[in-house]
């Protein structure tokens, strides 16, 4: 036995006294980390692996290393002597617990062997009778390991063949994560030949004929010419009119290499049929055999026989595209995806029932899809519905063609759906699923499921994956806060699809009176080898997400919503107006200068999500003006005044030091009277009253996502123009953003930013923001700030005081650390850009909240809220 095979998802048990190599074995053969050893594991509970008194515990601790392993789908190897039957019993029962194929590789070495390799470790400290009892007890465990449910036996009987040996890993035969495609999934056929062929046309594939079939079989195929392939859900018997034309078409592009098929029930219960087995003739298996009956007399048997080869080959479900897709007939649990067994091939035929029947007299189906967490997408069919929908990344494509309604096939890596209704209907439902005059329902399957949110989804600490940012901690404290606020304040979760980023401002400025100055916003780009930066006008307001849907049907189509066209949030969820009659004005003036300016044509789309500034600020922040910033700003104006009087009064009736110091405390509270006097100027310039949407400016300046595309591709001029093209159509109310595109290597062109900076902030507007040219620019480090804000001298009055400007709070002010905030705004804008992506590529709203719920989370985390 020089080589042998092992799956590369199983669970090698190693059998054989002590002294017969198992150890020296599994160290050659397999990783440190899949081989679980018992001496290690009792050395593990108490320090010493001779100790035997441990072993209980140390096989509790083995044995749950070995199910985590198994169920993370990892080989593992049991390195124990596993002679007695019991020892055994508890590995196998985990194997099938998680699916998984018991390997036994058995060292039947001589006794005289394993005494002599014994005598040389002083470790083993034990008489030979020890090897003697374990070696009697191996002899009489070989002919009944099969019995015990052990897949693959290997026996070695002489050291030589122990060193010999060399070990093959091979993948399941449901392992195809090598083919990546392009598939066609085509769902249950049920002889429905007539519309097989017109799908396969209509996706591109062409008839090929075929020299020499075999008796029975119909002699052509059907080929893509760009080299996709079909595969076949299963259930392609019974039913129909030409179910030997199906199976013939299907097994010979089979053959051909252009399609793969896993079994349906129906085959199955054929194949059961072929082999001679009682089955009753019912549920269209009586037309199959009376076609198959029909063939040639001469041709029947080797026609039968080729048919159960043929019904028998098929595998119960395929993962396929490394990983990223699982197509079985009836469904496949995460848990199941990849894995062998009887259970797994039940499921993927039958899938699983509640133990009820309904009205029909047919079994109730569980419902597997509405709780499946996998990250690998599933197709399937099994049970007839009316249009293929997207469930949790499940999708069911049997639409019933058989019974009248059509045959579906669904396109990959594509994702849209195919459709061939049926020419008439075939077979009379026993549950009817085609309803006459039938309305469609208000909510698909996915929103639907995603009405009732699961609280397990985002409590405790969670690592989330992202495309920008590998893994992304939200700590379970932070969750918490972020629950509180979901909970009690945040709009409809159906519309909560992205919340925005925190920006991080500039590096303190040395310059002199200035804490933000554009040279350092400017200068963080150019030393990150970014050359061009687009610096946008920053404007005084409330950052508002806004999702505008073309009517209320796109609304209730794409996010679940009824009764409404979209919605404008705060950037912690919450919905921006109390009164939503404002926020419908707001947001059909919004859609009217979409349509207005061709924009739903033009991206091929029926809703967009916005990023924007909504000004007034003091329409959001009307109570904080009040309570913080007109109440300083009055008390100072209020007290200042007489103080200074009063200590210019007094300071002219005394002489010498006294009047010297009164006149300097005077000249100290005259400044900052007149900086009370710029701070009640710069929060002034930001609030005017509103009574009517008219009074309101929108200002969006990112166009984020529509139908099937994040925009984040595009750069941000990009961005600027295409708004500024919707932004001309209501100019009232629409605020186009004024911009400058900065080459920072250039002198010149930053002397001219710098210069616009200081127009805007001495004209009393708040600053600007300097982002990347591209949308996601990566440097030395890689990703780097979307974007940094460079604030005006007057308007940072508002954020750090009055007198932040005097010479000892500047200095104390420009100590401030930019590291934690930096940290947050990189990974709250990875957050933001996978929440949109999936959100367009249609996964489950969980996942979508997974992202939005984490924003909301991180903005928990003790930041200087000042920066």
């Amino acid at each position: 036995m020089p080589s042998f095979s092992i799956p590369n998802l199983s669970l090698v048990v190693l059998i054989g006294p002590s002294g017969s190599g198992k150890s020296t074995f599994a160290r050659k053969h397999f990783l440190p980390t899949e081989v679980l050893s018992s001496d290690y594991c009792r050395g593990l509970v108490s320090d010493d692996e001779n100790n035997q008194a441990a072993t209980n515990d140390a096989f509790d601790v083995l044995h749950f290393i070995a199910a985590k392993r198994l169920g993370a789908g990892r080989l593992t190897v049991v390195d124990a002597t596993n002679v007695q039957r019991e020892s055994r019993q508890p590995l196998v029962a985990l194997a099938r617990v998680y699916h998984t194929l018991p390997v036994a590789i058995v060292f039947n070495l001589p006794e005289d062997v394993c005494q002599e390799r014994n005598r040389g470790r002083s470790d083993r400290d034990f008489g030979p009778h020890v090897i003697r009892n374990q070696r009697s007890q191996l002899r009489r465990s070989l002919k009944a390991l099969k019995r015990e449910g052990f897949r693959h036996i290997f026996v070695f009987d002489s050291p030589e063949q122990v060193e010999a040996a060399v070990i093959e890993r091979t993948p399941l035969w449901n392992d195809k994560r090598s083919e990546r495609g392009p598939f066609d999934f085509i769902g249950d056929v049920h002889g429905c030949c007539d519309e097989l062929e017109e799908l396969l046309v209509s996706l591109g594939y062409e008839p090929q004929p075929l020299a020499d079939p075999g008796p029975g079989w119909t002699d052509y195929c059907f080929a893509h010419p760009e080299g996709r392939k079909a595969a076949f859900v299963g259930d392609l018997v019974d039913r129909g009119p030409r179910v030997l034309d199906t199976l013939s078409l299907v097994r010979n592009m089979m053959a051909a290499g252009s399609a793969i098929c896993v079994p349906g029930n129906h085959d199955a219960k054929l194949l059961r049929k072929l082999r001679g087995k009682n089955v009753q003739l019912t549920h269209g298996l009586a037309g199959t055999m009376e076609e198959i009956e029909a063939v040639a007399a001469e041709e029947q048997d080797a026609f039968r026989n080729e048919l159960s080869t043929f019904l028998d080959s098929l595998v119960s479900h395929y993962v396929l595209d490394d990983g990223k897709i699982v197509v079985a007939h009836a469904g496949m649990k995460e848990s199941m995806q990849g894995r062998g067994s009887g259970k797994v091939r039940e499921f993927a035929l039958y899938g699983e029932t509640t133990g009820e029947t309904d009205e029909f007299g047919l079994p109730v189906r569980y419902p597997w899809a509405s709780e499946y967490r996998g990250g690998a997408m599933v197709v399937y069919g099994h049970t007839p519905v009316p249009t293929a929908e997207w469930l949790n990344k499940t999708i069911n494509i049997d639409t019933g063609c058989v019974f009248g309604g059509a045959l579906t096939a669904l396109r990959y890596p594509e994702l849209e759906t195919v459709s061939v209704k049926a020419k008439r209907t075939y077979c009379e439902p026993s549950r009817p699923f085609l309803e006459d005059n039938a309305k469609s329902p208000a909510q698909s399957s996915q929103q639907a499921n995603d009405d009732l949110l699961d609280l397990a989804d985002v409590t405790g600490k969670r690592i989330v994956s992202t495309r920008l940012r590998p893994n992304i901690t939200i700590r379970e404290e932070n969750g918490v806060a972020a629950l509180e606020v979901m909970s009690r304040f945040a709009a409809d979760p159906r519309w909560l699809v992205y919340l925005p980023p925190t920006m991080s401002p500039s590096e303190t400025s040395t310059k002199e009176g200035y804490l933000e100055y554009p040279e350092e916003a400017l200068g963080y780009f150019r030393s990150q080898g970014v050359p061009t930066v687009v610096c946008e006008e920053k404007h005084m307001g409330s950052r508002a997400v806004v999702v505008v849907c073309r009517d209320e049907e796109v609304a209730a189509k794409r996010f679940g919503v009824q009764g409404e066209a979209g919605v404008i949030t705060t950037r912690t969820g919450r919905r921006f107006f109390n009164d939503l009659a404002m926020e419908a004005a707001l947001l059909e003036r919004v859609r009217a200068a979409l349509s207005a300016a061709g924009f739903w044509e033009e991206h091929q789309t029926e809703w967009v999500v916005l990023d924007c500034e909504l000004m007034p600020w003091s329409a959001k922040a009307q109570e904080l003006v009040k309570s913080q910033y007109a109440a300083v700003g009055a008390a100072a104006k209020a007290a200042l005044p007489p103080v200074v009087d009063a200590l210019r009064t007094t300071a002219k009736r005394l002489n010498g030091e006294a009047s010297e110091l009164l006149e300097g405390l005077a000249e100290k509270f005259g400044g900052q009277r007149q900086a009370a006097s710029r701070f009640v100027d710069a929060y002034r310039h930001y609030c005017w009253p509103v009574e009517s949407v008219e009074d309101y400016r929108l200002a969006p300046f990112h166009l984020l996502a529509t139908e099937g595309r994040v925009h984040v591709q595009q750069n941000h001029e990009w961005h600027m123009q295409s708004l500024a093209k919707v932004c001309r159509q209501d100019p009232r109310v629409l605020l186009a953003t004024p911009y400058r595109v900065i080459d920072v290597t250039d002198p010149e062109q930053v002397n001219q930013a710098v210069r616009w900076w200081t127009e805007l902030t001495e004209a009393g507007g708040e600053g600007m923001v300097v982002k990347p040219l591209d949308f996601i620019s990566r440097g030395k480090r890689g990703l780097l700030q979307p974007a940094v804000k460079c604030r005006g001298r007057e308007y940072l009055r508002i954020i750090y005081g009055p007198d932040y400007t005097s010479g000892a709070n500047l200095t104390r002010l420009r100590s401030r650390g930019l590291g934690a905030k930096r940290s947050l705004a990189l990974r709250e804008f990875a957050l933001g850009i996978e929440a949109l992506e999936r959100l367009v590529r249609r996964e489950p709203l969980r996942r979508v909240h997974e992202c939005v719920f984490g924003v909301l989370a991180l903005e928990s985390e003790p930041v200087d809220p000042r920066l």
